[in-house]
């Protein structure tokens, strides 16, 4: 949906430059919504017969999308960026660097590009500027650091489909024997820096010629019957290396890492009088081992490790103990519990998203809207919470799977005080709390306010971050996740790829609280719901197990669950 792409960007990209130029708010938000849309869309735009019939798509967007589809340029968007300095959109990406910020600066100091910026920072009068400050331009500073680092790498989930996509295209030649992604993406990194694929084929078939015929590719570096390398459209490199049956396994624990892991490895190997490389496990020049992973840690006298904890952080100690923990798996899930309909900001209508749901096999699905304060988001008030309310009884009155939850996503307000009352949250069937404000002071204490509510289920995205362009706000986890171990209060591993949030780290420190996890997409279109698998992963790296997870539960135990919550019952925290 090569298209859609496109066009959002342009459409992102003309609305931060109305806003550099001080445009009216309300032309600024039309480029965003449309750009929102287009990115959610399950088929390329160039399919579609009516623009208009689409959310946030009225007569004026529709032509320039027929405009585009038509000359492949948008005029507007031509005409827009003439009038602002060469340079200045591609700053609008820093984190911590609005458009008002970027104008002033421009105005002020001239600013054009990275090094100008740079220039104006370290000049003490910006520092007398209206609106800046000694911590304004920390806080830039930062972000520069960030955009940078962000630029050498990819978001998992922006490469996750495609990659997945490469990998089923392989797999279709019946010469292909198995196909695994390895590196840092087989290890469920929040990013990636590029992507090796492993191949095994029938004997002495070179499949370099059928590998180049992938639709995405931008440019073949090499090809040849053991390596192929290319460039992605979207500027990801990838090597596909044909691996000799042999030494697959050998292949895969080799090329999946991580650096760490494989260096402890090695030392335990040469202690053994053995040798490991991605060729096989040897002693001296006799091959030992290689054609699974499994054989390979065997032959070091440990179990299998699975590669999303590969990272030397205590795993090898306890694979040589034989104590692993079975992790969960995305067959463990029975449902998603973190959607938003078009109630709020999201763009399916709930029967839409029963019916995705039910495509994937899920049990039940969390319908959690935003509440009445993110008015940005179409917040609901509590007459259209209860509308939502009527719409989802109706639905499950049907009687079958997947049962809808009534759930609302509720603001924790700057003072600790949720954004209904507790008259209101004790209809709502699942209650999820999160902060959307005040990501620049410490939160603890509110979080902890909030935590006191006898309503709260689970706490949502809980430290804020967006991977790349917003650090974390600041808060105490130890005392954060006391309290929400004793209120029996679930944490969320939100699963939209921006998010990934618990991080693994956190996600560990929260386990030894005894607290119960649940993963959600966030998802705010239908076709969002596979990003449930980007959740399942950064569950392994934490270390869980299904049993940690509270949407690995049949319907009836998670309605009980929800139910014993409200009723303050203790049995809510389950062993």
């Amino acid at each position: 949906m090569e298209n859609n792409e496109k066009l959002a960007k342009i459409f992102n990209r003309m609305a931060d430059a109305l806003e550099f130029l001080g445009e009216i708010p309300f032309k600024i938000q039309a480029y965003r919504k449309a750009a929102r849309t287009l990115e959610n869309l399950d088929k390329d735009i160039s399919e579609i017969d009516d623009f208009q019939k689409l959310p946030g798509i009225g007569e004026g967007i529709a032509k320039k999308i027929k405009e585009f589809l038509e000359t492949g340029k948008i005029s507007k968007a031509e005409e827009i960026f003439s009038k602002i300095p060469e340079g200045i959109l591609d700053l609008m990406q820093i984190p911590n660097l609005g458009p008002k910020t970027l104008a002033l600066l421009n105005k002020e100091f001239g600013v054009r590009d990275l090094e100008t910026l740079k220039q104006a920072l370290v000049n003490p009068r910006i520092k007398t500027l209206f609106g800046m400050g000694e911590k304004k331009v920390e806080n830039i500073k930062k972000g520069i650091e960030l955009f940078l680092k962000s630029k050498e790498r990819y978001l998992l989930g922006e490469v996750y489909p495609i990659v997945n996509s490469l990998v089923s295209f392989l797999k279709e030649n019946k010469n292909a024997l198995m196909v695994i992604p390895a590196g840092s993406f087989r290890r469920f990194k929040e990013t990636v820096g590029d992507v090796d694929i492993l191949v095994t084929t029938k004997t002495e078939v070179d499949l370099s010629e059928y590998i180049t015929q992938f639709p995405k590719i931008e440019k073949i570096y090499a090809m040849g019957p053991t390596k192929t390398s290319f460039v992605l459209k979207n500027g990801l490199q990838v090597d596909i290396r044909v691996i000799p049956s042999e030494s697959m396994g050998a292949a895969m624990q080799y090329f999946t890492g991580s650096k760490q892991h494989n260096i402890h490895l090695r030392t335990i190997a040469k202690n053994l009088g053995l040798k490991i490389s991605e060729y096989g496990v040897f002693k001296g020049d006799k091959f030992i081992a290689g054609r699974t992973e499994e054989e390979v840690y065997g032959t070091l006298k440990m179990q299998w490790i699975p590669p999303e904890i590969r990272e030397d952080e205590g795993e090898i100690e306890l694979a040589l103990k034989g104590e692993i923990p079975e992790l969960i798996e995305f067959s463990d899930i029975k449902g998603d519990l973190h959607i938003h309909s078009d109630y709020s900001d999201g763009q399916s209508k709930i029967f839409e998203i029963k019916e995705e749901a039910k495509k994937r096999g899920y049990k039940y699905v969390a319908i959690c809207d935003h509440s009445q304060s993110a008015k940005y988001a179409k917040g609901l008030n509590i007459e259209r919470l209860m509308k939502k309310k009527e719409e989802i009884k109706k639905l499950n009155e049907k009687g079958d799977y997947p049962y809808l939850v009534f759930g609302a996503e509720v603001d924790i307000l700057p003072d600790g005080k949720l954004d209904y009352p507790d008259e209101v949250l004790k209809e709502i069937d699942y209650v999820v709390v999160s902060i959307h404000t005040g990501f620049k002071k410490n939160n603890t204490e509110r979080i902890i306010k909030a935590f006191e509510n006898p309503y709260v289920h689970a706490f949502s995205h809980p430290t804020g971050r967006l991977i790349g362009s917003r650090e974390p706000y600041e808060a105490n986890w130890d005392e954060v996740f006391k309290k929400a171990g004793e209120k029996n209060i679930w944490m969320e591993i939100n699963s939209y790829y921006e998010r990934l949030d618990l991080s693994p780290p956190l996600i560990k420190k929260a386990k030894k609280y005894g607290i119960k996890f649940v993963i959600g997409t966030d998802a705010h279109h239908y076709n969002q719901m596979w990003m449930i698998e980007l959740g399942v992963g950064t569950a392994r790296r934490g270390w869980l197990t299904a049993q940690d997870v509270i949407n690995t539960r049949d319907l009836e135990e998670l309605l009980e669950l929800l139910k014993a919550k409200k009723l303050n019952k203790n049995y809510l925290k389950i062993q």
